[in-house]
């Protein structure tokens, strides 16, 4: 759906934001060629000849310093400083080569010097066992040159064919193995552990459950307000205007009366209408958030552009969510920032979709209010992202991003 339900107008959404994100919410690079990681492996036989180097000499000349306990921090300081050096060029080549994204990353000097020295092991192995296949190339040359020399003699290399074919399944093995202990050890060092991700996703979960309960309660509380001081203060009117019906001994009055209750009990089915329609949108199973969100903007008092663009349906949760963050942006919108205009976009690329809402009124929302903490409650329930950028004189921007898996 592209236009605009309330002037008529169309036109284009600012650009969303990236879709793509991993489990701590950084931006997932984009992956490297082959080539250009092979040649990141190969610069770290380089990188970890370097290492060795260090080790051996500015190391050895300080081993004395370091197993004195008067120099031994002094000692230690220096020996870190150069090492940090050579690990900002091991995460150069890691993000260079390799892709990978690390956050800002501060360690002491012991977590330094292990972590080169176990980096320095590793390419030191992973450059032997290039060495050994580049060996057994030569190898493997010298006996393909004998057997065209003299085809009659090719039974007697089948057992040392066999014997090359398993050693190039262990080098190529060990190549493998070494470069994911380099991929670990620089994931270890550079960003979170896998056991500091566990722990963070297990306190988001315990988060999320704890303001799904909330949100729960409150809408509850919600629902019950709305009934209690809405729908039934207005039957309860509407009952004393029929019983007043009753008694009256008069046509006309009677006839008044009755048009007014009758007046009555069409406000309380509209209240009671927005009450369920609060409580969940019979529109989305018959229509589709689409037209469910073309009732939102026909409701709202504030001009609103919306641009649809859905390649697939929803999952029925994911469709809720959006439906409801679109909802009540649009009325926190209209209540409160005094706007003229309101932009909504629905994106998406089949694994995650993007809900913009942008108005520009004077900004200065509050993300630990009422409704948008309720919000945020209902989008990490579905494992997404809620982003709220509202500066003082606005604009005011909402973005949700849900995975639909």
């Amino acid at each position: 759906m592209q236009g605009d339900s309330a002037d008529g107008t169309t036109g284009r959404l600012p650009d969303l934001p990236d879709l793509r994100r991993d489990e701590t919410g950084a931006p997932v690079a984009h992956p490297r060629p082959w080539l250009r990681r092979a040649t990141g492996a190969l610069l770290g036989c380089f990188t970890a000849l370097t290492g060795l180097l260090y080790f051996a000499v500015p190391g050895g000349l300080s081993l004395p310093f370091v197993l004195w306990p008067r120099t031994r921090l002094r000692a230690l300081a220096l020996l870190s400083a150069g090492a940090r050096g050579l690990t900002g060029l091991e995460r150069l080549r890691r993000s260079v080569f390799f892709g990978d994204v690390f956050p800002a990353h501060h360690a002491s000097d012991r977590d330094v010097l292990r972590y080169l020295a176990a980096r320095t092991g590793a390419g030191a192995l992973y450059a032997g066992v290039l060495a050994l296949l580049g060996y057994g190339a030569v190898l493997a040359g010298l006996l393909a040159a004998g057997v065209a020399r003299d085809p009659t003699d090719w039974q007697g290399l089948l057992p040392q064919a066999a014997l090359g074919g398993v050693l190039l399944f262990l080098d190529l093995q060990g190549l493998f193995s070494l470069n994911a202990l380099d991929t670990r050890l620089a994931r270890d060092h550079f960003g979170p552990s896998e056991r500091e991700l566990l722990e963070r996703r297990i306190a988001e979960l315990a988060a999320s459950r704890a303001s799904v309960l909330r949100a729960v309660d409150a809408e509850r509380r919600r629902i019950e307000r709305d009934l209690h001081d809405g729908v039934q203060q207005r039957l309860v009117a509407l009952a004393m205007l029929l019983g007043r019906a009753r008694r009256n001994r008069t046509p006309e009055q009677a006839e008044l009366l009755l048009r007014q209750a009758h007046q009555a009990s069409q406000e309380v089915l509209t209240e009671l209408r927005e009450v369920a329609w609060r409580v969940y949108p019979s529109a989305l199973d018959d229509l589709g958030l689409e037209e469910a969100l073309g009732g939102v903007a026909q409701r709202c008092g504030i001009p609103l552009h919306m641009e649809f663009a859905l390649p697939l349906p929803l999952p029925r949760p994911v469709e809720t969510a959006a439906y409801f963050v679109v909802c009540e942006a649009v009325t926190n919108a209209a209540k409160h920032s005094r706007a003229t205009r309101i932009r909504v976009g629905v994106r998406g690329d089949g694994s995650r979709v993007s809900v913009f809402v942008q108005d520009n009124g004077t900004g200065g929302a509050d993300p630990l209010g009422g409704g948008l903490s309720g919000l945020r409650g209902r989008v990490d329930a579905l494992d997404g992202r809620l982003y709220i950028d509202s500066p003082c004189g606005g604009p005011t921007t909402i973005t949700a991003e849900l995975p639909c898996a």
